[in-house]
C-alpha cells in the first residue's frame, strides 16, 4: 500500500473542495493531527475512516487506491469516469474531442 500517494490524492481532493485539513477532519470525525499524518502518508487508516473520507470527498475508494490496484480496463475506465464526472458538460465534450484527436494521431502513426 502506497500511503504517501493515498495521502496525496486525499489532499488533492480536499483542496478541490476548498476544505482545510481541520474542516475535513471534523466532517469525518477524526483529529486534524491524524488528518495531517494521513495526507503526509505517515499513518494508515481504518476501512471505516477511508469510507467516511471517500463519502465526504465525493470520490470512490478505487480512485484513492489507484496506485495500489492493478491497472485493468475497468479500473482505467473508472478513473476516467471519476475525472469526467467532476467536469461541466462543455469540458466533457472538449475532452472527448481531444481524445478523438489523440487516437486519430496514433492511428496515423501506425500506418
Amino acid at each position: 500500500m502506497d500511503y504517501k500517494r493515498l495521502g496525496e490524492r486525499i489532499r488533492e481532493e480536499r483542496l478541490r473542495l476548498h476544505l482545510t485539513q481541520a474542516q475535513l477532519a471534523e466532517s469525518v470525525d477524526i483529529s486534524d493531527t491524524y488528518m495531517g499524518a494521513i495526507e503526509r502518508g505517515e499513518r494508515s487508516l481504518t476501512l471505516d475512516t477511508l469510507v467516511r473520507l471517500v463519502n465526504r470527498l465525493g470520490v470512490t475508494v478505487d480512485y484513492l487506491l489507484a496506485d495500489s490496484v492493478s491497472d485493468s480496463d475497468s479500473n482505467i475506465m473508472e478513473q476516467f469516469k471519476q475525472i469526467m464526472d467532476q467536469q461541466p458538460l462543455e469540458r466533457k465534450q472538449m475532452a472527448i474531442n481531444v481524445l478523438r484527436t489523440i487516437f486519430a494521431y496514433f492511428d496515423t502513426e501506425r500506418a
